[in-house]
């Protein structure tokens, strides 16, 4: 039973997250906006259409959707929410969980240079890039919250309770903070990407999907929402840890941490110089092994005690 709700949350927070970040910025700017689940009306519309291949890809483009959809499900599975009992745990799967997102990135990069476009090829190649900086601030995040609580499993990490001081409190909390900056780079906002820009020359993520459309297109959103929830998810349970919340307020938190701080920030901000992309990315990386290395001395001190 925890299983199901833990899955029907993740669920929820996949779908209800862009509907949030739209509505927030739309109030922002002092619009009516769209509807809450307006994203939901148009993969809908793209589901029921068929897909157009160019006579020029392989058999590699058409299943990148599926590969890149399917590797962010399994990845999401292994986030609990709270201390509910995920559907996939093992010992180790903080790594797993990492391989399985550079997974979908290798696929789609692989897929944007099989169609022989030099636009495609050059958001590759930028994709490339800014997922092997921010990478290691991912793994060291998750090194972080392994090494604060004992334990290599998310499910173990956020069922091990409440922060025992303040010292670990500070850990986590600068933990979700990483972890939300990481999802800005992840799920390709501003400041990093624009996910509303049509201009080929500044697009990064949306770039690599030009040539995609219906039932691909739409797996290739599906798989970007269950990336962005499994990311948020992890934040708000190293913020809930933190504070010492109960697990219904993981899924809410997630929603609220994610939509409101990307709502608010591609309203009030521009998106970055693509020469400014790679110092934003390795300051999340160089703040992520900081926490790393102090949460290492702090379990030293712990020890010697």
């Amino acid at each position: 039973m925890n299983t199901l709700l833990n899955t029907l949350l993740l669920l929820a927070a996949a779908v209800a997250i862009p509907g949030v970040i739209n509505r927030t910025r739309a109030r922002l700017a002092g619009r009516r906006g769209i509807r809450f689940l307006q994203h939901l009306y148009d993969v809908r519309l793209q589901l029921r259409k068929g897909a157009v291949y160019s006579p020029t890809v392989s058999a590699l483009f058409r299943a990148t959707p599926s590969v890149y959809a399917g590797a962010a499900l399994i990845a999401a599975l292994f986030v609990p929410v709270g201390d509910l009992q995920p559907l996939l745990s093992f010992e180790g799967d903080i790594v797993a969980f990492a391989y399985l997102l550079a997974l979908g990135r290798v696929a789609l990069i692989l897929a944007a240079m099989d169609t022989g476009s030099s636009f495609e090829g050059m958001g590759a190649s930028r994709e490339a890039l800014y997922g092997a900086l921010v990478e290691p601030a991912l793994m060291l995040t998750a090194g972080t919250l392994a090494l604060a609580s004992g334990q290599c499993s998310f499910a173990r990490i956020f069922a091990a309770g409440a922060a025992i001081d303040t010292q670990q409190i500070v850990i986590l909390l600068l933990a979700t903070y990483i972890l939300v900056k990481i999802v800005f780079t992840e799920s390709g906002r501003v400041p990093v990407d624009d996910p509303r820009t049509h201009l080929e020359l500044t697009m990064i993520h949306e770039v690599m999907c030009l040539d995609y459309c219906g039932v691909d297109m739409a797996l290739v959103k599906i798989g970007g929402w269950l990336k962005t929830a499994a990311l948020s998810l992890l934040a708000a349970d190293a913020a809930t840890t933190a504070w010492g919340c109960p697990w219904w307020l993981a899924a809410p938190g997630a929603v609220l941490l994610t939509g409101l701080s990307v709502g608010i920030v591609e309203s009030t901000q521009a998106r970055n110089k693509l020469s400014r992309n790679t110092t934003f990315i390795l300051t999340i990386a160089a703040l992520a092994a900081l926490v790393f290395f102090t949460c290492y001395l702090l379990r030293l001190n712990i020890g010697l005690q």
